[in-house]
């Protein structure tokens, strides 16, 4: 399932399609690291051709809109309760308590790579280019696929798109055709990609040896996945309105995992800024940890680097007051 959006309104739910339904037809280009488009990709669409699938599609549409009911009611509540201005002053012991309850929600998810990697290498780096991952944190269903990411062992091309946003949201839409959450660009296999439980099913096939989702993580979405969003009020929602309007020249890069409580402070905050980042995922038995403690001499996340700025930083706190400093409309100005 993935969460669309259509002019002002903030989510929308759609149904997710069997792979076996999905074709792939040549596309125009995608988006590079620095913002550009470059080389030819695919895209995907789904089709129902037998009944089989009509019926599985007509029970998905049922679900979906009921979910998106409840979506209508909720997103304008988490606006008005999410906490006003993200750069003031935070309660840091209310902001901790509450992201450690939405971590609580969705244990055993997002936390540790999943048994059975590639001869404990980290598959990322044997792949030419990235994958890039366009989604907003307040999201469950991409966080359903942050989850997955962080099994994996994947780093990846985050391209937040929160909801006022200025630059990725309309890239989505004139590569997919409508702006739906989450988003997967894989360039390795010229895959285009909406539906987070068809995305998930897509990495462990395509980069998980054999490998399936762990289980429950796929349905517990629609049970728990919205807890960190409730919990969270709404952050990483919604861009801030004095968020710089100038890319950085290069991606930052954050190292984390999903269901670290300090290292969602952190996203949220990179989503709200609008920052396109290089998520290294590096839950319990990662092969990145070697990498982690050459850079910072610590194995702790989240850890922050700027190449911009050549600002690295390990506290959230630090990350968070150096963030919305840094790329605010002020400082740019």
């Amino acid at each position: 399932m993935s969460i669309s959006v259509v002019d002002s309104s903030l989510c929308h739910p759609t149904a997710s399609f069997p792979s076996s339904m999905v074709h792939s037809n040549r596309f125009s280009k995608r988006i590079s690291g620095n913002g550009n488009w470059v080389r030819e990709r695919r895209r995907l669409y789904v089709k129902s051709s037998n009944s089989e699938g009509k019926k599985e599609e007509a029970a998905q549409k049922s679900s979906s809109n009921n979910t998106s009911s409840f979506l209508s009611f909720l997103c304008p509540l988490l606006k008005v309760f999410s906490g006003g201005d993200p750069s003031q002053q935070r309660n840091h012991a209310l902001e901790v308590a509450t992201s450690s309850l939405a971590s609580v929600a969705r244990l055993p998810w997002g936390s540790r790579v999943s048994t059975g990697s590639i001869d404990n290498q980290d598959v990322s780096s044997n792949l030419p280019l990235r994958l890039q991952l366009f989604e907003f944190e307040a999201c469950p269903f991409c966080r359903r696929v942050r989850e997955a990411m962080t099994e994996l062992d994947l780093s990846v091309e985050v391209y937040p798109c929160p909801k006022g946003s200025i630059r990725h949201r309309e890239l989505v839409r004139r590569s997919g055709g409508k702006e739906m959450f989450p988003f997967l660009v894989d360039p390795n296999t010229e895959t285009l990609m909406y539906e987070s439980g068809d995305i998930v099913k897509y990495l462990f096939k395509q980069y998980g040896n054999g490998r399936g989702p762990s289980t429950g993580l796929l349905e517990s979405t629609l049970f728990t996945g919205w807890m960190p969003t409730l919990l969270r009020a709404g952050r990483g929602m919604s861009l801030w309105d004095k968020a710089s309007t100038d890319l950085p020249p290069k991606m930052l890069e954050l190292f984390s995992y999903e269901n670290n409580p300090y290292s969602r402070l952190v996203r949220e905050a990179l989503c709200e800024l609008e920052l396109p980042y290089v998520l290294h995922n590096i839950g319990e038995g990662s092969t990145r940890m070697k990498s982690l403690l050459n850079a910072s001499g610590s194995n702790k996340v989240p850890f922050l680097v700027d190449p911009n700025t050549g600002v690295q930083l390990g506290d959230y706190e630090k990350i968070l007051a150096y963030l919305f400093k840094t790329y605010s409309s002020a400082a740019s100005a």
